[in-house]
């Protein structure tokens, strides 16, 4: 048992009554106290099982007052005997694996209503097109991810839906817009989630039939005409046809092929690739489609598309909600941001420097509360310094995600350059489609090198010569004899065994290791406790990917090559990740999008267009403004 001293439990109890309002979870409790709670226990002094117990004593907080938790001895040992059982359960459960089909969890919500809401609801009354939803939970199986919560969305301000991966961001937007939530009946919501399905359906086809209320009109005509045609119509049939006709030049129905394409256009689809199937198309560009059918009725876009978009949704009039871990874009676009965090929702005016600032001004405002009120308590002034630390930085989940920070190794020779490189390379597919002509590049262990383009252009070909994954038609590739490359898809889920924990995983992948070893790499990506013993399937995009970071870096690579690392992520972790590469002592060449990256990692910009690749001496501002003008030449600005 943990020991019961007067001064542990001051110590322990004193960095609780400071801190504890403030601790978004059990991880921050850890960040705390873990390392004494560690050092003095006799019989639980496994990491993951003080996190586990942590996790448990953070739910007696109360998270959004000052008033003073009380933990004493007898909670914690409430919480070690319940780790005990859970541990094992957990140990039974290993045990008895079968080969028993994957069965996922699904996600619910509830929500606390009125007869007098519903009243005014179905009576058509209330036709405001603001949205409050007040007081409800959403879960994720037996996951708890929002507890009577509020969400308030006033018609036509665009909202950014922030927060760490895994805390129910995707899953609040699918209750939306399944209205498992209750959102009055008269407004329409249009929810863009993953990439349309491949099919024989053309690609403009496919956007203009997102219009259903278009679509049930032209409909109802082609049958109305149809029974006109063949003498069977009656005559209030002509008069309804009379009034679809109306309906349809009102709704400029003739029009929408026109603005259907003008989108596409602006998402980068050439008019030869608009008639296309949705079929042949890849991942990144049926997302592109995706979106092309959210905007004409209403963790995969290059940066042209992003800027477009941008510009597109400035001057939308209906009420937005996106989920975005992209700062740029964020402060580009939203008029609020909304942060979940700890099961709940706060909302801050502004866009998100607007937000990191004024959540950096409320913590400095209650770390001075705190300094003068517990400032008598010198034996856990330690402790309170700590919690300080992470607080002047307006990121409570600073110090857990400096783990990520070390976690590129780096012990490894220098290799003298050139390490890589490709010398007149000449590669296409086919004799129709030629990618690259004369392609030569190179980089060594110093290199910070961005690829960015269109979708298409050859950046993930460009990649895999690179690595020799693919083999020019003429030309060489040379590699030091010595480098050892760490590879990062962004398809990087499709390689990943969804039906195993992230323990099995890299057990399979590496085997010969111990649990421990595996669990502490994991841990670093922020893996830990139950997250590594669920199926990697039932895993967020985000936690998916911190896992595939994980098997990537296991064998210490002396090279990175990253095709969209940040797909998924958040913010936090693509901070911390850019101080990652930025540290590490080896090479990298990225594909990304995502501007904040460019900027805190590339020292230098490579354009891969018009079958070849070329530098850009003024980095990514140089290519932003380039980008601009194609625009107004173009007549998109």
């Amino acid at each position: 048992m943990f020991p019961t001293s007067t001064i542990f439990l001051s110590c322990v109890i004193g960095v609780l009554d400071c801190g504890g309002a403030e601790f978004e979870d059990g991880e921050e409790v850890y960040d705390a106290i873990g390392g004494l709670l560690q050092g003095s226990s006799a019989d639980c002094k496994n990491e993951d099982d003080i996190r586990d117990i942590l996790q448990q004593t953070h739910k007696t907080l109360t998270p959004t007052s000052f008033t003073t938790s009380t933990v004493d001895a007898r909670k914690l040992e409430k919480a070690e005997a319940k780790l005990k059982q859970k541990q094992g359960r957990r140990n039974e459960r290993d045990s008895q694996k079968t080969t028993s089909p994957l069965v996922l969890e699904e996600a619910s919500a509830s929500q606390a209503s009125s007869k007098k809401d519903s009243r005014v609801d179905l009576s058509g009354k209330n036709r405001t097109y603001d949205i409050r939803i007040e007081n409800f939970d959403v879960s994720f199986g037996e996951r708890s991810l929002l507890q009577g919560a509020e969400l308030s969305l006033s018609t036509g301000r665009r909202y950014g839906l922030i927060g760490r991966n895994g805390l129910g961001k995707t899953t609040l937007l699918k209750m939306l817009a399944s209205r498992s939530l209750r959102v009055p009946a008269h407004i329409t919501i249009l929810h863009v989630e993953q990439e349309v399905a491949g099919d024989d359906t053309g690609a403009l086809q496919s956007v203009l039939e997102s219009d259903m209320v278009r679509e049930g009109l032209l409909t109802e005509e082609r049958l109305l005409n149809a029974r006109i045609a063949n003498g069977t119509a009656e005559g209030m049939e002509t008069v309804r046809l009379s009034e679809i006709y109306a309906k349809l030049e009102e709704i400029e129905a003739d029009k929408a092929p026109a603005r259907a394409s003008i989108i596409l256009c602006g998402l980068g689809f050439s008019p030869k690739m608009q008639t296309l199937t949705t079929k042949e198309f890849s991942g990144g560009w049926r997302m592109r489609l995706a979106l092309a059918r959210a905007l004409f009725p209403t963790n995969m876009l290059d940066v042209r598309a992003i800027l477009w978009l941008e510009n597109y949704l400035q001057t939308w009039q209906t009420t937005i909600l996106v989920v975005s871990h992209d700062r740029n874009f964020l402060n580009a676009v939203v008029t609020d941001i909304i942060h979940l965090h700890s099961q709940r929702l706060e909302s801050y005016r502004g866009d998100y420097e607007n937000f990191v600032k004024t959540k950096e001004d409320r913590l400095k405002n209650q770390q001075r509360e705190y300094e003068a009120q517990f400032q008598y308590r010198e034996h856990i002034q330690v402790f309170i310094d700590r919690f300080r630390y992470n607080a002047n930085r307006a990121a409570q989940v600073q110090s857990k995600l400096k783990l990520l920070e070390k976690l590129f190794p780096d012990n490894f020779e220098k290799l003298s350059p050139p390490v890589l490189q490709l010398d007149e390379v000449e590669f296409y597919y086919n004799t129709d489609q030629r990618l690259f002509t004369q392609l030569s590049v190179s980089a060594d262990l110093e290199s910070r090198i961005c690829i960015v383009g269109e979708n298409g252009a050859g950046k993930s070909t460009m990649l895999k010569l690179l690595m020799g994954e693919l083999t020019p038609v003429n030309g060489i590739r040379h590699a030091h004899r010595n480098l050892k490359i760490g590879y990062f898809s962004q398809h990087h889920v499709d390689q990943l065994d969804l039906n195993v924990c992230s323990i099995e995983l890299l057990l399979n992948k590496f085997p010969g290791r111990n649990e421990e070893e595996y669990r502490h790499q994991l841990g670093g990506y922020g893996i830990t406790g139950e997250l590594a013993t669920r199926p990697v399937a039932s895993l967020s995009g985000g936690q998916k990917s911190r896992v595939a970071f994980a098997q990537m870096t296991m064998p210490c690579p002396n090279f990175y090559i990253l095709d969209e690392p940040t797909n998924h992520l958040d913010m936090e972790t693509i901070e911390a990740l850019a101080k990652a590469l930025n540290k590490f002592k080896g090479g990298v060449v990225l594909v990304s999008h995502d501007e904040r990256l460019i900027r805190l990692v590339c020292r230098e910009l490579w354009v891969c267009e018009h079958g070849n690749v070329r530098r850009v001496e003024g980095g990514f501002d140089e290519y932003r403004d380039i980008l601009q003008e194609q625009f107004r030449k173009e007549g998109y600005l």
